[in-house]
Order: C-alpha cells, then sequence, then structure tokens
C-alpha cells in the first residue's frame, strides 16, 4: 500500500504557519537531502492556497538558472507530480497547471474516505504539503505514515502540527543528520501497534 508522508520545514515548538516569518536559508545539503526523499513521490496532496503558491512559483523555476540545478530538478517534479488540490468550496477556481486535478470534500470524514481509497491504488508514495488546516486534518485522521521533519533553529508563536491529534501517536525515529545551516532533520515513521501505554508513576519513565 501507498504511504501518505507529511514532509515539512518547522521549529522545535512545531510551528506549521507562515515559514517566511521563522524559516532561514534552505542550503545546498539540505536542499540535496530533500530531493532526494522527493524522488519516492509521484502525488503531492495540497490546500487550495498553498497550491496557488506553488504555481506563482514552480513553472518559472523550470529555466531559472541562478538557483542552481537541485531547483530546477525540484521545478520538473512539481511539474510532473499529480497534484490534488483539496477543497471545500467548489465554486473556488483554481489556477491551471500541469497534471493537477481538484477534490472537493465537505468533512473530514469524506477525506478520509478519500485518502484510504487512494493509499490503496497503485503508485508512489504520496507527499502530504501545505496549508495548516488540511495538514493537520490528515494527521488528526491518523492517515500519516511518516514523518519528515527539518527543523530549524528558531522558537516561533505560531499554529502547531499537532493540535487536531485526537491521541498519542508512537513513531519510530529512521534516521537523522544536521545540515551546514543548524537545520536537523528528523525522519520518522508510525508505530503500526497501536498507542503507547501510559505510564502509571514516574519510575516507570526510567525504569
Amino acid at each position: 500500500m501507498r504511504k501518505i508522508v507529511l514532509q515539512m520545514m518547522t521549529t522545535p515548538n512545531g510551528r506549521l504557519d507562515d515559514p517566511l516569518a521563522w524559516m532561514g536559508t534552505v542550503v545546498e545539503d539540505q536542499y540535496r537531502a530533500i530531493d532526494r526523499l522527493y524522488a519516492g513521490y509521484d502525488t503531492v496532496l495540497v490546500g487550495r492556497t498553498t497550491y496557488e503558491e506553488m504555481v506563482g512559483y514552480w513553472p518559472g523555476a523550470l529555466d531559472d538558472q541562478e538557483n542552481g540545478e537541485t531547483n530546477r530538478v525540484m521545478a520538473r517534479r512539481m511539474r510532473d507530480y499529480r497534484k490534488i488540490v483539496f477543497s471545500r468550496t467548489p465554486t473556488e477556481a483554481i489556477s491551471p497547471w500541469h497534471n493537477v486535478e481538484r477534490a472537493v470534500l465537505e468533512d473530514d470524514a469524506a477525506l478520509s474516505r478519500y485518502l484510504i481509497d487512494l493509499k490503496a491504488r497503485p503508485g508512489g508514495d504520496i507527499h502530504l504539503s501545505g496549508g495548516v488546516s488540511l495538514a493537520q486534518s490528515v494527521v488528526g485522521l491518523g492517515l500519516v505514515d511518516r514523518y519528515h521533519f527539518f527543523v530549524y533553529p528558531v522558537f516561533s508563536p505560531g499554529e502547531p502540527w499537532f493540535a487536531r491529534l485526537g491521541q498519542t501517536e508512537a513513531l519510530r525515529l529512521t534516521g537523522s543528520e544536521s545540515y551546514d545551516n543548524g537545520v536537523v532533520g528528523l525522519h520518522y515513521e508510525t508505530v503500526s501497534d497501536g498507542t503507547p501505554a501510559r505510564p502509571t508513576t514516574f519510575s516507570e519513565l526510567i525504569a
């Protein structure tokens, strides 16, 4: 079965929204690591507002010589991926782009059914992109299989990732690395054997 993968920049306190308020540069070794992860995807899940930001940048980046080959490779990936734009308002138009489609879903129950069906179909892994509402909804539904966080060394107030999580979710660390700009990459997969048991005393935590 295909995996839904949340891959995002964030802060140590888990900020999700308004990246221009806290996000620093993306250095080359970090960008190459991001691109290696993107090579495993063939589908992107994105909200309408974030999609419009994507289509405003990536088509022009295909021939941009200033930002380097890694950025042009990413631009080609963004062009070729199947892009599913989620909305709850069918009358809102989206800008045209290659290989894009809309999914108008009225509530989280419909979103859950849609994504479970999508995961069961053939294909590569599925990248869960922004915006805030879509990412939080999918996380809260327990449908994310892997997490790739690129954690910037700054605390910043704002919308956190896991505000809509219904219960504790156990993760297994699968890898980590640091980059020249001080960013740390943390890579997790969900643990399939359920929610960890809550300890009854502090001594159980250090046993």
